[in-house]
């Protein structure tokens, strides 16, 4: 394969980056800006809680002149204080807009110091972080991440607590100058007065009411704000596949599709991608959370496979995002790691079937043949089609039935998953459905005699990738058994060679952690698998898989640091569609029951779309 890539070498020479891409590399920096960004912001913060009773001639002339100057300088100090702590993260990642909003507000913080809490070392710790700014300005390049309105959304709920935490601890910090003794209720009333601008029931001394009025203010004010901008700003949006980009993916698919079947997946509307100079090849990929993440391996030649990872590379140092790939074959792994000096961690295995190979004889395949038996005498049939073969009635019956069977709200996946069942667009999609008869005297169900469905992508000319599996849960256990083995005897008719079924995520841990003579690590880590798979079905999805006597190909998970880890880890989860808690605790219910007895759509395990048996 070296030889192979020698010949994009000189491409990837030829090809030179857009001048605002190029630029100087990243250097610590940005995050050593970051953390004095913390530091100070935190300083702010603390000097509007809790000001310093020291007399001075300022004090003095703001006793004469109340609210004139104290508490203005106050509430500043805590706007800036929290503004600088939210900008923290974007002065981290070299964001530009991050940049340009800290450099105009530490002259306002640094005001705010002089003036009310007269911190000398506050002020010019401030002034050291300006300057400090102004000289590294080259360095904060980076352009704006994608964005929609649910950050309004999340904006309002997260600073609003924020607000309401900061307001109490503002209204507690005078106790020897507040009326009487006021009740949390009262006190918490006060609050949310205050941050709508109104006077509460709290009444206090020697003009501290200008100062938490004003700060209680500022921080409603600051809520509102952030909010509103955030809700009406122009949208950057994230990268949608165009018509275009589609066409050009379809063709590379068509030359090269059989060698990763994860490929078609890249089909998605929500990914974007970037092609190599040459056109030849493409990463196709999702930005969640900061994360530039790609699935499986490149698309097309892999000659062209250098080109189109420096330009995925490119594009991830120009938004600061954190590069990682997900799911990648050995092959993609190794020419990943060679290209951009990113490291590789084994995620699990790819459970293939060679159709060839296949058989239901021998002690090995009992289970599966008893099940499938089984099933047969209770009245159940199969029908394995490609999609463009189904009249436009029974797909649109097909349709209905895999979102009503769903157990989710909306379709989860990112890496093994299309999203989608149409004919026009993938009519080499294969299909197998379950079927039932209602007994006499019984109703037909909404999907007439549909059962169990299940959906299988192409992979090449000569194999498929299955999709889904969606069931009625009135049908009987054992629907996967029945319809993958449906698929694998009817593939022969559709000119498929192998079947790729889904993840197993971890399995050599698991099989290596079983055996006789495994060390103390290697049982503590199966042990540890065992006790998630109480939650994400690991162990129960990988003996599924190997009933059908599959090969198993290892899958990869490439990353720029182990620091980075934990985040790609979180980006995937968004991406799968496994972070909000209704579909956890939904999950976790329909998880009581076994995959061979009750299989659901698909279940999320160390951050990996498995299709639950």
């Amino acid at each position: 394969m070296s030889d192979r890539l020698d010949g994009e070498k000189s491409e990837k020479v030829a090809w030179s980056a857009p001048r605002w891409l190029r630029g100087p590399r990243p250097t610590a920096v940005p995050g050593l800006i970051g953390t004095a960004g913390v530091v100070v912001g935190v300083l702010n913060l603390m000097s509007g809680l809790f000001p310093r009773f020291r007399h001075s001639r300022v004090h003095a002339v703001a006793e004469v002149l109340p609210g004139a100057v104290s508490p203005l300088a106050a509430s500043a100090s805590l706007v800036v204080g929290i503004l600088l702590l939210l900008l923290a993260h974007g002065l981290k990642r070299r964001k530009r807009r991050a940049w340009v909003a800290a450099v105009a507000l530490l002259p306002v913080g640094i005001a705010a110091q002089v003036v009310y809490r007269h911190s000398v070392f506050g002020a010019v710790l401030s002034l050291l972080l300006l300057g400090f700014l102004i000289r590294h300005r080259r360095e904060f390049a980076a352009l704006p991440d994608p964005r929609s309105r649910w950050r309004a959304v999340a904006n309002f709920i997260v600073l609003g607590g924020v607000s309401f935490a900061l307001g109490m601890v503002i209204v507690s910090s005078h106790p020897h100058k507040i009326v009487g003794s006021p009740s949390f209720g009262a006190r918490a009333e006060h609050v949310l007065w205050g941050l709508f601008g109104f006077e509460g029931p709290v009444a206090y001394t020697h003009g501290v009411d200008y100062t938490v009025g004003y700060s209680l203010g500022a921080l409603g004010l600051l809520t509102v704000a952030t909010t509103a901008y955030l809700a009406f700003r122009p949208e950057h949006p994230a990268a949608r596949l165009t018509d275009e980009d589609e066409q050009r993916l379809r063709e590379l698919l068509a030359k090269h599709g059989s060698r990763d079947s994860l490929g078609y997946f890249a089909l998605r509307r929500d990914k974007g991608a970037v092609f190599s100079p040459s056109g030849k090849a493409a990463v196709c990929y999702r930005v969640i959370s900061g994360v530039m993440l790609a699935s499986g391996d490149p698309i097309g030649d892999v000659e062209a496979w250098p080109g189109a990872i420096e330009r995925f590379m490119e594009e991830a140092r120009a938004h600061s995002w954190t590069p990682a790939v997900h799911g990648c074959s050995e092959t993609g792994g190794q020419v990943w790691t060679r290209e951009t000096g990113m490291d590789a961690l084994e995620l699990g295995d790819e459970a293939i079937v060679d159709v060839a190979d296949f058989t239901l004889s021998g002690r090995s395949m009992r289970n599966v043949r008893q099940m499938v038996k089984r099933i047969e005498r209770n009245g159940y049939t199969t029908q394995v089609r490609r999609v463009r073969d189904l009249e436009p009635e029974e797909l649109e019956r097909v349709q209905k039935a895999a979102d009503a069977w769903r157990d989710t709200d909306d379709e989860r996946g990112f890496s093994m998953a299309l999203g989608r069942i149409d004919a026009d667009k993938d009519g080499d999609a294969v299909i197998a459905t379950a079927h039932l008869a209602p007994a006499e005297g019984e109703e037909a169900g909404p999907f007439g005699d549909l059962k169990a469905l299940q959906y299988f992508v192409p992979w090449g000319p000569d194999g498929m990738s299955l999709e889904r599996m969606r069931r009625d849960r009135s049908a009987d256990p054992g629907m996967n058994e029945l319809l993958i083995v449906a698929a694998l005897h009817t593939a022969p008719e559709l000119k498929i060679k192998q079947l790729s079924l889904n993840f197993a995520v971890f399995r050599s841990y698991l099989e290596r952690g079983e055996k006789l003579g495994a060390g103390p690590v290697m049982r503590i880590t199966r042990g540890t698998l065992l006790f998630l798979s109480r939650w994400y079905q690991i162990e129960s999805l990988y003996k599924f898989n190997d009933k059908f006597q599959p090969r198993w190909e290892p899958r990869f998970v490439v990353f720029r640091s182990s620091r980075d880890i934990p985040r790609i880890g979180l980006a995937t989860m968004q991406a799968e569609g496994y972070l909000e808690l209704p579909r956890v605790l939904r999950r976790r219910k329909a998880a009581e029951s076994l995959p061979c007895a009750h299989p659901e759509e698909s279940v999320l395990a160390a951050g990996t779309l498995e299709k639950v048996a």
